[in-house]
């Protein structure tokens, strides 16, 4: 964070500041403080702000001492402390966040060279803010979140990283309900942003995909006329927001109108490739990543390097030089075993499930095993069972030959499959990760290829990590 007074920072904040006994003069309200803002003290550095903010579980009031203990040089609270630091008083911590995160944000735009990104959409937001910010550090200082931080604290936790050199930040915004987006977007409003994509994704909290749609295009809304939207042309509901900015519009996909397109798609266990077109000239793309779904990530990642000025060959090469989009994304591993374990149980929506499957049926075409361990999607709502389904009735289509489905919550994935009469395959359901564990260590040999993938709640990356483990253990 930029250094701030305690005096900056409670007027940031538009709160009360309250020095320790004996120490309330304007000298220690001029005192300087430049270090992490934080909202777990068990994070606490020396120098640090600890922000003490009520959630549904916790107090951080109650972790407030451990903080200053840890080294926190001010605490923002919402009643004062009988702590010897200096605290500023606020009616909300979670409003006082964002408001910093705006003070800080528009501070460093009066220099003139800060310029925001951002991005959102059902599926691809973190790899895409991994791929934007490995092509921008490449040109300048970068920053962007770790994870998937882009949640109403995540985010301005993010936007609080920036100080007076910071030339990019890159920010992701999620949203569970309608008016997040906007209003995350209002705090650091971007000068590019980017829809991915509009799916089934969280369509419990939004109740249906016209609102989730909706959601999403809040943040092409809040731009201003200069900016620039890049708009997923392969997706009529990302496509269709055109209409509701007033930003410039560029667009990326497969099809033959997108300003940035890709063609010649290839995907393979080592990688995937294709043929990049924009303005008129091609380039070849290899990606170390694994699934036709990364293009889509990539071209958004592309389309925005371009609009920012950085050369097409510069964002290739930085592109082709990821090794992974995220722990737990797509993630290979050859174990000791001869297996080809794919691990992509970090979160799970109807689409990426579908295009993790088609993945691994494009894996297989020559003659290796497939198999599928699937638990479940969650935060589905209503749609949670017809969803399960399909993605069963999916992985026949597809021709998987071991579906392993792991969770009530996901048996309908297994029941569906079960009723395909056409399919060779075999489906097995289990309850626990530690039986799929057992069922799996006895069943996959040399040469298959076996998928893991579920929504981070079910547990199932920790699963893939497991038969990793075991292999080299043996």
């Amino acid at each position: 964070m930029i250094a701030l007074t305690l005096a900056q920072l409670a007027e940031a904040v538009r709160g009360t500041l309250h020095l320790p006994a004996g120490a309330r003069d304007d000298a220690r309200a001029e005192l300087t403080v430049g270090g992490e803002v934080r909202v777990d003290s068990r994070l606490v550095a020396p120098g640090d702000v600890f922000f003490c903010q009520r959630g549904e579980a916790t107090d951080g009031h109650e972790f407030a001492r451990s903080a200053v203990d840890a080294g926190a040089v001010a605490l923002v609270v919402e009643r004062e402390l009988d702590i010897p630091v200096a605290q500023v008083v606020v009616a909300d911590a979670h409003d006082a966040l964002t408001e910093l995160a705006r003070f800080v944000v528009a501070r460093v735009r009066e220099l003139d060279r800060l310029r925001v990104v951002g991005i959102t959409g059902s599926n691809g937001k973190t790899t895409t803010k991994n791929m934007v910010r490995t092509i921008l550090e490449r040109v300048g200082q970068t920053v962007a979140p770790q994870g998937s931080f882009n949640n109403y604290v995540g985010a301005p936790l993010s936007m609080l990283g920036i100080d007076e050199s910071t030339e990019f930040l890159v920010i992701e915004l999620g949203a569970a309900a309608r008016g997040e987006i906007a209003h995350l977007a209002s705090i650091a409003v971007p000068d590019v942003a980017t829809v991915l994509t509009v799916g089934l994704a969280h369509v419990g909290g939004f109740g249906s995909i016209e609102t989730t749609r909706a959601s999403k295009a809040e943040l092409v809304a809040a731009l201003r006329p200069g900016a620039v939207a890049v708009l997923n042309a392969d997706d009529p509901r990302v496509s269709s927001m055109a209409d509701g900015t007033v930003a410039r519009v560029v667009t990326f996909g497969l099809g033959d109108g997108a300003d940035v397109r890709a063609r010649d798609v290839e995907t393979g266990i080592t990688g995937t490739t294709f043929t990049l077109e924009v303005g008129g000239a091609e380039h070849p793309v290899a990606l170390r990543l694994i699934g036709e779904h990364q293009v889509v990530n990539a071209l958004a990642a592309l389309a925005i390097a371009h609009e920012l000025g950085v050369a097409l060959d510069t964002a290739i090469d930085a592109l082709e030089s990821m090794q992974r989009a995220e722990k737990y994304r797509m993630e290979p591993h050859e174990t000791a075993d001869g297996v080809t374990l794919i691990n992509d149980a970090y979160n799970a929506s109807p689409d990426s499930m579908a295009a993790a499957l088609k993945t691994l049926a494009l894996l297989t075409r020559d003659g290796r095993r497939s198999v599928a361990v699937l638990g479940e999607m969650a935060e589905l709502g209503d749609h949670a069972d017809e969803e399960h389904d399909r993605i069963g009735r999916l992985a026949v289509r597809l021709n998987i030959e071991l579906l392993v489905v792991v969770g009530h919550a996901a048996r309908h994935i297994h029941n569906a499959a079960g009723l395909e009469g056409s399919w060779d395959g075999e489906s097995m359901l289990v309850d626990t990760v530690d039986e799929a564990y057992d069922l799996l260590r006895g069943e996959i040999r040399a040469g298959d290829v076996v998928l893991v993938k579920s929504s981070n709640s079910a547990g199932l990356r920790f699963l893939g990590d497991r038969l990793v483990e075991a292999s080299e253990a043996r």
